[in-house]
């Protein structure tokens, strides 16, 4: 009889992390055998616009899909709000299906997973995805506030119980995984698996100069020009004024340089960024891509940049733009400090990592340049295909699921 999974996130299918780290990987398990029930909090217009091609998708799996929608206001209280929603639909689930695990997706999911575990002796499978309440501490939780004080040492008792309890651990990162067995809370007992955020081979496909020549003419921009795009969110965690300078100083060396933002953020955000660094919006492509269209466009780079504050938090990230973009043959030039992004990058001779964000390092990876460009981009694929294609990370997944349901 086929195992059920009940998958909880707090992010939604329809989210673009959704489409790339959750949705894939449950349907490649489901296709193994496991029948899954998926609880998702989902914000409003993205829902409204991709519900129908999300059912389609889960339908086709045959997965079950429990959207709840999700709540931003007020601040803080609208998470404990979702929080309690979320426990309630949970147990109710459980009530009408009987789980045999709850696979909890960070830490706002993992409390209903253990309070499962805890009153109906459901296996606990905790997928971290990284140091959450650190990450709040790190980005936005000012601890000189007594409430985020309060909130964050709340979560970091409760991170040691979700790791004492967990029947699989799963880590982004070795270097996050090897940070957590110095923890107290962690006896050397639980299992901790490392799984990074994977790409979809197929859909990130190798790069040959015609898709080049082809996405460089639907963005308008010369074939000739040195390309330098960045791929994500802006805020937060990705430095953009620290990017925006590196430009200003490949200019004086690519003076044809262009460079690409392929972003869900605000585009006034990123101009006003660009302005007030006195740089020429001309050279500037910003555009918003579905997860389909990122590849074509993706494909007019000649490089990739990726800066990323290297903060305690961020050595359990795992960038998933990092494996899309080597997956195409794009190399990167991005900071040391995120999770084994460093290890990867130079085992893969796959771009350049700098250590800080100082002109004489930027200078480094500039000169740098003309060695990335030579490098065959099926080389760089191959490097990455083996240890971060979409097909191992869910072999992986599936190799703990049969551990923990034996």
């Amino acid at each position: 009889m086929s195992k059920k999974i009940l998958y909880i996130t707090y992010d939604g299918l329809t989210d673009p992390l959704g489409q790339s780290q959750i949705l894939p990987y449950v349907q490649g398990l489901a296709a193994a055998g496991y029948r899954f029930t998926i609880l998702s909090f989902e914000k409003a217009d993205r829902f409204r616009l991709q519900r129908e091609m999300i059912e389609s998708q889960v339908a086709a799996a045959g997965i079950e899909w429990v959207p709840l929608s999700f709540s931003s206001r007020p601040p803080l209280l609208a998470k404990f709000y979702d929080a309690v929603r979320m426990k309630r639909k949970a147990v109710a689930l459980h009530k009408q299906k009987g789980f045999d695990m709850v696979h909890c997706r960070s830490y706002i999911a993992a409390d209903v997973g253990l309070y499962l575990k805890k009153r109906f002796g459901v296996k606990f499978f905790f997928d971290m995805r990284g140091f959450w309440a650190d990450e709040k501490k790190d980005g936005s939780w000012n601890l000189s506030n007594p409430l985020y004080r309060r909130i964050y040492r709340y979560y970091k008792q409760k991170e040691a119980d979700y790791i004492g309890h967990a029947d699989q651990i799963i880590s982004l990162t070795n270097a996050g995984k090897s940070e957590m067995q110095t923890w107290s809370c962690y006896n050397g007992s639980q299992s901790i698996e490392v799984i990074p955020c994977c790409a979809d081979m197929d859909l990130f496909s190798l790069t040959d100069t015609g898709q080049k020549s082809e996405a460089r003419r639907s963005l308008d921009l010369p074939e000739d020009a040195m390309v330098v795009s960045y791929l994500g969110s802006i805020g937060t965690w990705y430095m953009l004024d620290e990017m925006l300078q590196f430009f200003r100083q490949l200019k004086e060396n690519y003076p044809n340089a262009k460079f690409l933002f392929l972003t869900h953020s605000s585009r006034d955000q990123v101009l006003e960024k660009i302005n007030a660094a006195g740089l020429s919006a001309s050279d500037f492509i910003i555009r918003e891509a579905s997860r389909k269209q990122v590849p074509f466009f993706m494909k007019a780079s000649d490089l990739s940049i990726s800066f990323i504050k290297p903060v305690y938090s961020k050595i359990s990230s795992s960038p998933t733009k990092l494996a899309e973009v080597l997956a195409m043959g794009i190399p990167v030039i991005c900071n040391s400090g995120i999770g084994d992004v460093k290890e990867i990058v130079t085992s893969a001779d796959a771009g350049y990592v700098i250590h800080d964000f100082s002109k004489e390092e930027f200078l480094k990876a500039i000169n740098a340049i003309p060695h990335l460009l030579m490098k065959p981009p099926a080389t760089i694929r191959r490097a990455v295909e083996e240890s971060h294609s979409l097909s191992r990370g869910v072999g992986l997944y599936r190799d703990c699921y049969s551990k923990v349901l034996s």
